[in-house]
């Protein structure tokens, strides 16, 4: 099974591609010849930096392809005032007295040193479905766990950065 992608998700890695494809592919085949056109290739170091950039290039195109024939896209049945996907939720985590802003994203986008979290983590599945005024349990894999309470939900009309994926 493929990584789970909104559609959002999907239209961005295809603008990619298209990008990876249409406007990179050129300049890097013209940068390969141009460099291949200065001579000894055992010792042209051009070469082989234009070669490497090319194969790069081809790699990612690669990948993102694979993503894309493989992926699961699936779509937010949230309500406005509801936990759900690239929504911003900041909550108040009871045992500390501290208030923390997060989104939730595809497991793909998740990435915790910039607050977003997945749908699939414990954490993201805890909050999906709640509401403003919720408190919520939160269980870790040790059997514990801890309480926070939502304050808010928003909707984030940031774009997320398309080499994130």
């Amino acid at each position: 099974m493929g990584e789970k992608l909104t559609k959002a998700d999907v239209d961005k890695i295809q603008q990619e591609i298209d990008h990876r494809k249409l406007d990179l592919r050129p300049e890097l085949i013209a940068a390969v010849k141009e460099a291949r056109a200065q001579g000894d290739l055992s010792e042209n170091f051009e070469y082989y930096a234009a070669k490497r950039e090319k194969n790069r290039n081809e790699s990612r195109i690669s990948y993102l392809e694979r993503m894309l024939k493989y992926a699961t896209v699936i779509e937010d049945h949230a309500d406005r005032d509801q936990a759900g996907l690239n929504k911003v939720v900041e909550v108040l985590f009871l045992d500390e007295n501290e208030k923390d802003s997060f989104k939730i994203v595809t497991p793909i986008r998740g990435d915790t040193m910039k607050n977003r979290i997945s749908i699939e983590s414990p954490f993201g599945k805890a909050l999906l479905g709640h509401r403003a005024g919720d408190t919520v349990h939160v269980a870790t894999e040790q059997g514990g766990g801890y309480d926070l309470k939502i304050l808010s939900i928003r909707e984030d009309s940031t774009d997320d950065d398309i080499r994130s994926f």
